[in-house]
C-alpha cells in the first residue's frame, strides 16, 4: 500500500506565491496565456452604466443647483442642508456605483490573467486579494466568441467557457474567433483522448497520464 504523504498539504513560505507558475501541477504545460486589452475593460466598465449615472447625475445636479440658488437668496433655510446633503449622497447611489465600478476595473486588470495548459483552463483575477478558477477540459461544454461595438474598436472580444460544474469569460482576448477555435479544437482532442486514447499522445504510453503533443496554440496566431 502507497504510503500517505502526511505533508502534501504543509504550506510554506515559498507557496504564498500567487502567480500562474505556482499553482501549475508537476508535469503540467502552459500552452497559451493572455490578458486583457488593458484600455477595452477598462472603458467597457467606464461605458456599462455610463447613461444611467450621468442623466441621474443631470437630475440631482440640477436639484443640486436650484437649492444653492435658493439658500443664496434666503428663499430656502439654510437648516434644511441637515436632509438635503444626507437625501443626494444616497439618491446619487447609481453615480457611486458607476464610478466604483471604473475604478474597480482599473485596479482589478493587473491582477487578471488567462492560462491554458495541457491539462485545464486556468483564470487568475481579484483586486486585493487573488483568485483562482480551474476548468478542467473533460467538464467543458461550449466554447463560444462574443464580440461587442465596443470589442471591436479594440479588435478584442470575450471567450465564454462553460463547463458542467463551472464557467468562466475571458474578457477582451486579442484575435477572438481564432483563439475561440484553437480552445474549441483542444477541448475536443483533450476530451477524446481521456475517452478513447490516440494518436495525440506517445504510442509507448497512450492514454490520460502522458503528455499531450498537438497544441493548436503552437501555430502562428497573425
Amino acid at each position: 500500500m502507497k504510503r500517505i504523504d502526511e505533508r502534501y498539504f504543509d504550506v510554506t513560505d515559498s507557496m504564498q506565491a500567487n502567480k500562474i507558475e505556482d499553482i501549475l501541477n508537476v508535469g503540467e504545460s502552459v500552452l497559451w496565456r493572455a490578458k486583457p486589452n488593458k484600455k477595452a475593460y477598462v472603458m467597457q466598465a467606464a461605458f456599462k452604466m455610463l447613461p444611467i449615472a450621468l442623466i441621474w447625475l443631470i437630475f440631482d445636479g440640477a436639484f443640486i443647483v436650484g437649492i444653492s440658488y435658493g439658500m443664496s437668496q434666503g428663499s430656502i433655510p439654510l437648516g434644511i442642508l441637515g436632509f438635503i446633503i444626507p437625501f443626494f449622497l444616497l439618491h446619487l447611489t447609481p453615480v457611486w456605483i458607476w464610478i466604483g465600478n471604473t475604478i474597480k476595473a482599473v485596479a482589478e486588470i493587473q491582477n487578471i490573467e488567462y492560462v491554458a495548459t495541457d491539462r485545464r483552463i486556468i483564470v487568475r483575477s481579484g483586486v486585493i486579494g487573488i483568485d483562482f478558477k480551474f476548468l478542467n477540459y473533460n467538464e467543458i461544454e461550449t466554447v463560444n466568441v462574443k464580440v461587442s461595438p465596443t470589442d471591436k474598436l479594440f479588435k478584442v472580444g470575450d471567450i465564454y467557457v462553460n463547463a458542467s460544474s463551472n464557467s468562466a469569460v475571458l474578457f477582451d482576448v486579442s484575435n477572438p474567433y481564432v483563439i475561440g477555435s484553437k480552445f474549441q479544437k483542444l477541448v475536443l482532442d483533450i476530451k477524446s483522448d481521456i475517452h478513447y486514447p490516440n494518436a495525440l499522445r506517445p504510442d509507448t504510453n497512450p492514454g490520460y497520464h502522458t503528455s499531450y503533443t498537438d497544441s493548436p496554440f503552437d501555430e502562428d496566431l497573425f
